[in-house]
């Protein structure tokens, strides 16, 4: 039962067997810090494997041997482990088995809040065995928000409404304290905690942004606020600063109560980050770890809204966003792991194993808005704060092995958390323990064992008091030593600990992991890696400087003079080892404009080849589309919704100025959907919808976490044929549609060619949740310039 999260838990934390901590590796100054006594070797089937979720929000409650997450919008899902999770239910529609006829069972909420869908909510099981959720509505650009609890005998459902305990956002109306509403001073009644504290008396913590953090005495036994407590106790927060989601967890082992809030937005771009403080009550006063008393903490009424500045010294800030960086030459793929705007957690004490879980959302780098439920373990430090592992929890048991200062010595990987409120990256620096104690690299100090595997860090005369851990690395697959600590001031560092290897190793590790992708059709200026692990340098020599010069920038050769056959070779050293490897690269001579690319879809080998019909013949290739007659002499291209797509060159928009023209027939069906989407990843993309969520047409051009966007004020027509384009000039865009403007905007400040597109498509997003294009696609034309009004009007004249 959730009570059982500040007081006692009788069941085993794990129904899996624990996993054995893996041996050191062949090289005895490897990255494992284990007593050679407790070490054991890995088999295949004790690698983790870990099954993702998507939970907003994620508040836990463990039922029997199952841990269960309800979060935002309905979603559900369980594990057994806290490692391979199942969703149960998602989306505030009335076929969520969770609360069936959800639309009608919270109508009173739905209504008052405006709004279709729910923000996060909190189960807990009271002393009749019946589980209560918290669930609360929210408008989303004000506090009106309604939160109510719902009750049901199974942890899955189905719950029933037993009605709304407060509401918020009643401008120039009589509050729940009977004074008006003031959203500086009242709270914003969403994102409930309802918890026991260790004298078994029942309390809600909840609020987000607008009045602050505050705390409700609850009635054990109907579950609802005790009488004439209005609004409660405020504990942080106020004047609309960003502070929400309040989780709070008591620690037996140092009988304090720890407020855990998440500080920022939670978008990719709004630096999130995960705080706590204590109290020896649980309805305060709350303290961070320079004494500061948490009541004062709110943003500054006398300046704009949601001043960060003013809050984000204060807190201890436990995680936001960094990135172990996985560099050149290390194991694995990828960039490396990494959190962007982690937040809103809950958090889980096990009795039995004294082991405590920080379970939370997080967004990732380079991956936009997807997020995922992560759980990490902690430990309390020597001054009785928590400390997060700095790797996902792995279910690998490591409590009783010893940390020996011989095999603590080596490399880390290290991230500085920092206090601030910023959408930045913290990315890894390289440092070295040394066996005598010194910190060395891009952070000196010292460092010293303090026994039960604690450590002190001492950096610029800061002190750091931490845990070592041995954790698994997804990126290396295997079990690493690692060190989480925090400061006096509340600042957390971490450390991931790095195999030894010797010069030579080092650059054949990075001669067999440096890569330039498909080097065929190089038109944009590449980014040449210039180092690679333990700082070993990369160097380029170019055969064609004149094409590619050594910096990786092209310039293309005039059109006619053909394309560019260009040697590009690496000198790889460390120490004295070196090595070399050498590209071939083509850069292709400048398209002849200004028509890039024309798709009439006339050839019968539409199955695979969408020809390019103007002087470029940047081909594409098709994927399950087929031809559509549409007269006894013209051919269109026919999306199946399903899994039909058109891969163009990403060439064909190497330009600053642009059109895109084409004749559409849209069957219609599930928002954002896509005539194109051309891009490099998730961090740089343009694309045209003939519907987004709101029901209308939109072109939006999107840079390193910022939208640019053209709306018109209804969706394309569906079911015959429209022709739309948009076009680009300098700082404007426009919108089209049978060859009048429908929307324009003059603040466009990217352009095709910044985005330095690699996959361009005609009917498929970039984004696998959002559907197909289900219609069919006739005489795409793409320009290396804005047609005119007029030109526009003049292609919408003739129709397929």
């Amino acid at each position: 039962m959730k009570r059982h999260l500040v007081i006692a838990l009788s069941t085993a934390l794990l129904a899996a067997p624990p996993l054995s901590p893996i041996s050191a590796l062949a090289d005895s100054t490897a990255s494992t810090a284990l007593n050679s006594q407790s070490s054991a070797t890995w088999s295949e089937n004790q690698v983790p494997t870990f099954k993702n979720v998507s939970v907003h929000d994620p508040s836990v409650i463990k039922v029997e041997d199952t841990y269960y997450v309800f979060g935002s919008h309905l979603q559900v899902a369980k594990s057994k482990d806290l490692i391979s999770w199942d969703s149960v239910a998602s989306g505030v529609t009335d076929d969520n088995p969770v609360v069936p006829n959800v639309t009608k069972e919270f109508a009173e909420a739905l209504q008052w809040a405006q709004t279709d869908t729910l923000w996060a909510a909190d189960v807990i099981q009271l002393a009749d065995g019946k589980y209560y959720m918290y669930y609360n509505a929210c408008k989303g650009d004000s506090p009106r928000s309604a939160l109510g609890v719902a009750v049901a005998d199974n942890i899955e459902g189905p719950y029933k409404d037993q009605g709304i305990l407060l509401k918020s956002g009643m401008w120039d109306e009589i509050s729940e304290d009977g004074t008006i509403y003031d959203a500086t001073k009242h709270p914003n009644v969403v994102d409930p905690d309802v918890f026991f504290d260790k004298d078994g008396k029942l309390w809600m913590v909840y609020g987000s942004y607008s009045g602050g953090i505050f705390i409700l005495e609850m009635d054990e036994t109907t579950g609802k606020p005790l009488p004439n407590q209005g609004y409660g106790k405020k504990l942080t927060g106020g004047n609309h600063s960003r502070i929400e989601a309040p989780y709070m967890l008591y620690s037996p082992e140092t009988d304090y109560y720890y407020l855990y809030m998440s500080y920022g937005g939670l978008g990719a771009d709004g630096g999130y980050n995960i705080r706590v403080a204590r109290s020896k009550t649980p309805d305060g006063p709350f303290y961070d770890a320079e004494g500061n008393d948490m009541i004062k903490v709110m943003a500054d009424k006398d300046k704009p809204l949601f001043d960060d500045q003013s809050i984000e010294p204060f807190g201890v800030k436990l995680l936001g966003n960094f990135l172990f960086q996985r560099q050149i030459g290390d194991p694995g793929t990828g960039q490396g792991t990494g959190y962007v705007s982690p937040g809103h957690n809950s958090a889980y004490y096990d009795e039995e194993s004294g082991k405590q879980f920080l379970i939370f959302h997080s967004r990732f780098p380079n991956r936009g808005e997807e997020h995922e439920v992560r759980v990490h373990e902690m430990h309390m430090n020597s001054e009785g704060w928590p400390v997060v592992s700095p790797y996902r929890y792995a279910g690998i048991e490591g409590d009783t092995v010893q940390v020996m200062e011989q095999n603590a010595a080596g490399s880390y990987k290290w991230v500085n958390h920092g206090k601030d409120i910023t959408a930045e990256i913290k990315p890894s620096q390289i440092v070295q323990f040394t066996a005598d104690g010194q910190v060395t690299g891009a952070v000196t100090g010292t460092w010293s064992l303090q026994g039960n595997n604690k450590v002190r860090i001492t950096s610029n005369d800061v002190v750091y008091e931490g845990v070592f851990t041995q954790e698994w690395d997804s990126d290396s697959q295997q079990n690493v030593l690692t060190f989480s600590a925090l400061s006096s001031s509340g600042v957390a560092i971490w450390g991931s600990q790095m195999i030894a290897m010797k010069d030579q190793d080092v650059v054949q590790a990075v001669k067999k992991d440096l890569n330039l992708g498909n080097t065929e059709n190089i038109f944009f200026d590449l980014s040449l890696p210039t180092t690679g692990t333990r700082d070993s340098e990369i160097t380029w020599k170019s055969s064609l400087p004149s094409a590619l010069s050594a910096d990786g920038v092209v310039n293309r050769p005039r059109s006619g003079k053909g394309d560019a056959k260009v040697k590009l070779t690496a000198t790889i050293r460390k120490g004295t080892a070196t090595a070399t490897k050498t590209f071939n690269v083509i850069v292709p001579e400048l398209a002849k404009g200004p028509l890039l690319g024309e798709y009439t879809f006339e050839n019968k080998k539409l199955a695979k080849i969408a020809e390019d019909y103007s002087k470029n013949s940047y081909h594409g290739q098709a994927f399950n589309v087929v031809s559509s007659a549409i007269g006894s002499k013209n051919q269109a291209a026919a999306f199946n919704g399903k899994d039909s797509y058109i891969q163009l060159p990403g060439i064909l928009t190497d330009t600053t100025d642009f059109t895109f023209s084409a004749w559409v027939n849209w069957d219609g069906g599930g928002a954002w959907q896509r005539i194109f989407d051309f891009g490099n990843g998730l961090t740089r993309h343009m694309f045209l919808t003939p519907s987004q969520h709101n029901g209308a047409l939109q072109f939006t051009i999107h840079d390193q976490g910022r939208d640019q966007s053209i709306i018109a004020t209804e969706a394309l027509p569906t079911k015959q044929w429209v022709h739309v384009a948009v076009t680009l000039q300098g700082e404007t865009g426009t919108l089209y549609v049978n060859g009048k403007s429908v929307a324009s905007s003059s603040e466009i400040t990217f352009n095709p060619n910044d985005l330095n597109v690699t996959e361009a498509y005609l009917g498929k997003s970039r984004y696998a949740a959002d559907p197909f294009y289900q219609g069919k696609m006739d005489n795409v034309k793409v320009y290396d310039k804005a047609l005119s009004a007029k030109e526009i009007q003049r292609q919408a004249e003739v129709q397929p």
